[in-house]
């Protein structure tokens, strides 16, 4: 079994401010975006930046055999949203944008404007296979990539960019914190005993606090000393798969041309002792043709309007169930 995420970058049909400018161009976006997911051959990939959802049946159809879909009912201003796209028919377990119980509304703009909910929504569902259930969170967290009132990606001075990026990290935070509330309904106290996945876009690398705080306790990642000594804290755990991913490939996009690593995937205790291998696009898989090189990408997400493919590199991992 091989499950994974990916951000499709603006999966929008035609005639929309954001997707491709005609037919032909929408056509090459699936044609790429469906070769890759070819080349996977995912049982289930988590998906970010589905602006239709008839978008994401349309590529669905591109694809061999039966496929399902399903996304959230939350979308950002752009009408972006997360979802799945599976082999095995989904279950719907949550599909929520509220910040928990006792953390406060955060600031958004310099009017003090504030938020009391996740931009995009955080969707889980469960699949069932003959030999495991798995439940699986998707997520996008609040973009890195900053923009200032009347549709600038400039800021007027070096206060601005700096107050912008302090808002941006709050909705971040806030929005992992809920994610990790949602992870821990679906651990349901024991992560030994359950099969959990948490995917998505987190726009923000593998040392970043909001990644961190996903994880849970602290003390037993992959790589370090205690990895290997089960404690109490495995109940309650998720793992961030990144350094079974080769370091060469332990990329997801390229920014102004700094290679990193945004899009994750964090198991449950079990899942992580079935995993075989984890990887970035076709790495590691017997057809690597789904995966051309990224592009680096800038301030401005509109200079890639009605670009094939994606900006993204989805990331993955294979168990033995």
């Amino acid at each position: 079994m091989l499950l994974g995420t990916w951000n499709l970058e603006n999966l929008y049909r035609p005639g929309t401010p954001f997707g491709p400018k005609d037919k032909a161009a929408y056509e090459a976006k699936l044609s790429s975006l469906a070769a890759t997911v070819r080349a996977l051959d995912p049982s289930l990939l988590g998906v970010q930046e589905v602006g239709d959802p008839a978008a994401l049946e349309d590529l669905a159809g591109l694809l061999d055999g039966t496929w399902h879909t399903a996304v959230s009912r939350h979308a950002d201003d752009r009408g972006i949203r997360v979802g799945f796209l599976s082999r095995l028919e989904p279950e719907v377990l949550a599909d929520e944008e509220a910040f928990p119980a006792r953390l406060l509304p955060v600031q958004k703009d310099d009017a003090g404007a504030r938020v009391a909910a996740a931009g995009r929504g955080l969707f889980a569902v469960r699949i069932v296979s003959r030999a495991m259930a798995v439940d699986a969170a998707v997520c996008h967290l609040k973009s890195k990539l900053l923009s200032y009132p009347g549709g600038r990606f400039t800021p007027r001075d070096e206060g601005e960019r700096a107050r912008v990026g302090a808002y941006a990290l709050f909705r971040r935070t806030a929005e992992a914190t809920t994610l990790r509330a949602l992870a821990d309904r679906l651990l349901a106290g024991d992560g030994r005993s359950r099969d959990v996945v948490v995917l998505g876009d987190l726009n923000d690398e593998v040392a970043a606090a909001t990644t961190q705080l996903l994880l849970g306790p602290p003390g037993s990642e992959l790589g370090t000393p205690g990895h290997a000594t089960p404690d109490r804290g495995d109940a309650a755990r998720l793992w961030n798969v990144a350094p079974l991913i080769p370091p060469e490939r332990r990329c997801s996009r390229v920014t102004s041309g700094r290679r990193e690593l945004i899009d994750h995937v964090l198991l449950s205790h079990r899942l992580l002792r079935r995993v075989t291998a984890g990887g970035t696009a076709g790495t590691g898989l017997p057809d690597a043709s789904g995966a051309p090189e990224l592009p680096s990408v800038g301030a401005d997400p509109g200079d890639r309007k009605g670009a094939a493919g994606s900006d993204h590199a989805p990331v993955w991992v294979r168990f033995q169930p």
